[in-house]
């Protein structure tokens, strides 16, 4: 049996890609937390300005997803975000 947890993710992803990019970045990263655990909700910010610029970009847009999943899954969920282009910044915290 494995132990679930609770956790908090924010991403700021890129608006210079379009709606319809920005779109396909939130269904696969819901897919992917679906995948391997349990969502419980999306609070989708929409497009908002950043305090400062990230990569020459002053608008990002937030998305906050509250989800349980293995002690594991985090760690892949951060590396996923990493690699994947559009996503400015992202953070995943325990509740």
């Amino acid at each position: 049996m494995s132990l679930t947890k609770n956790y908090e993710t924010i991403m700021i992803i890129s608006t210079q890609n379009g709606e319809e990019a920005t779109a396909a970045i939130i269904e696969k990263f819901k897919a992917l937390i679906t995948e391997h655990g349990e969502i419980q909700t999306v609070d989708d910010w929409g497009k908002r300005r950043l305090a400062y610029e990230i990569m020459d970009e002053s608008e990002g847009h937030y998305v906050l997803i509250d989800f349980t999943s293995d002690l594991e899954f985090p760690a892949e969920l951060d590396r996923v975000y990493k690699i994947t282009d559009g996503v400015l910044r992202s953070l995943i915290i325990a509740k």
